[in-house]
């Protein structure tokens, strides 16, 4: 299994749409901004986990990302090996006759390490965060357009409203 970067950027953009899902899609701009993330890094990284349904999408206004499945049933193992590359060993076999006499070795470390990470699940990882005491704000509610309810306001005036109550007003003052 190849760990990089982009593994540890995948993992924690999961952890932050887990963390959030529950008030709705999580979109990228604000993983991006919140993790500093490069936002079109984001966008390859969600088109391999959409790809292979540890998320799905939703487009459109408050549209973003979700989990494709329960946090308990997503682990490490499953997000690095949808980013990568080339989820290959740690140390193939192609690396030279050298590399041969160790190679029990390299096949062995990445077992354990592969193990390790699929013991490892989103779910234990959010519980971490949230014992550590991160804070989820809320969002506010997206402008929809016409399922947008408008704000009523009275309007009082002391003006007449016609011309003929302008005229007896006239009148009165006179």
């Amino acid at each position: 299994m190849r760990l990089s970067t982009k593994g540890r950027f995948a993992v924690t953009a999961m952890i932050d749409v887990a963390l959030r899902e529950r008030l709705g899609p999580v979109p990228l701009s604000e993983i991006a901004a919140r993790q500093q993330i490069s936002l079109s890094y984001l966008e390859q990284m969600f088109s391999k986990l959409r790809s292979v349904g540890l998320v799905s999408s939703t487009r459109g206004p408050g549209g973003g990302y979700t989990l494709g499945h329960r946090t308990d049933a997503i682990t490490v193992a499953d997000i690095i090996c949808a980013v990568e590359d080339s989820p290959a060993k740690i140390v193939s076999k192609e690396a030279g006759p050298a590399q041969d006499m160790a190679q029990d070795l390299w096949d062995a470390m990445n077992a354990k390490v592969l193990d390790f990470m699929q013991s490892v699940t989103l779910r234990s990882l959010v519980l971490e965060q949230l014992a550590k005491g991160v804070k989820i704000e809320q969002k506010p509610a997206p402008n929809r357009g016409v399922f947008k309810k408008p704000a009523t306001q009275t309007v009082r005036t002391s003006a007449p409203n016609s011309v003929f109550a302008l005229g007896q007003s006239l009148l009165v003052r006179s």
